[in-house]
């Protein structure tokens, strides 16, 4: 099954997050299909960038986002 989640990215106690496609067995930070975008939670306000594009190719193909991710593209109005 493939799956729509957050890598992290950053520092220790300073994260980052890559918005990616991967599959659902892989480990968090593992081996990747794409990535849709990026997501930064310590900008004020955080920063979210995604290919609207892409992510509604893979939401079609049957993709999953997880349920952090799917706020995330709400709120991008990728969703």
């Amino acid at each position: 099954m493939v799956k729509i989640r957050l890598r992290r990215m950053g520092a220790k106690k300073n994260p980052f997050y890559r918005i990616i496609v991967a599959d659902s067995r892989s480990p968090r930070d593992g081996r990747c299909i794409e990535e849709l975008g990026y997501y930064d939670p310590l900008t004020e306000p955080a920063t979210i960038k995604v290919d609207a594009e892409r992510a509604k190719y893979w939401l079609g193909c049957g993709a999953q986002p997880t349920e952090t991710v799917r706020a995330l593209l709400k709120k991008a109005e990728a969703l």
